[in-house]
This record gives structure tokens, C-alpha cells and sequence, in this order.
């Protein structure tokens, strides 16, 4: 079996509540938190690795691999410190 290299965007946050989380961009769905980066690092492949099986399972359904179609800029005006969904309400 031949391995493929891959290389993901993983946006990592720190938790309110202590610790770090991650979301996979390129992956929807693909989450992993861990108490320091070191286990968030560890985690996610481990997330990354699960969410591969699964679309293999299905038959590749959903594929990472796509190609991207469009990305998009999106200009948001609200006032600074104002609530956009209270503004929106």
C-alpha cells in the first residue's frame, strides 16, 4: 500500500474553559480538542485519520481531495462591539 502524503489547514483555538481545540478546514465535521497542543497535535491526527476511514467506507463520498470550486470574501458592516443578531432581529 502506497502512502499520500497530505497536508490540512487546522484552525486551533484556546477553550474558554482551559485547553485548545481545532477545526480541520478542509475536512467538515473534523474537531479535536486536547488539554495542550501537544495532545491537541495528537488528537486531531488521530480525528483526521477517522474521518479518512469513514469516507473510505463510503465509498469516497465527500472526498477531501475535491477540487475547490470557489472561496469567497465576505464584507460584514456592523458597528464594532455592536451584537449582529440582535441587529439582525
Amino acid at each position: 500500500m502506497t502512502t499520500i502524503p497530505r497536508v490540512y489547514t487546522v484552525a486551533v483555538y484556546q477553550a474558554e474553559e482551559g485547553g485548545f481545540w481545532c477545526d480541520v478546514l478542509d475536512l467538515p465535521g473534523c474537531v479535536a480538542q486536547g488539554e495542550t497542543l501537544d495532545e491537541l497535535r495528537a488528537n486531531a491526527l488521530e480525528a483526521i485519520g477517522a474521518w479518512e476511514e469513514t469516507v473510505q467506507e463510503m465509498g469516497g463520498a465527500g472526498s477531501p481531495h475535491q477540487k475547490l470550486y470557489s472561496t469567497w470574501t465576505l464584507p460584514v458592516e456592523n458597528e464594532i462591539g455592536s451584537d449582529p443578531i440582535a441587529a439582525a432581529g
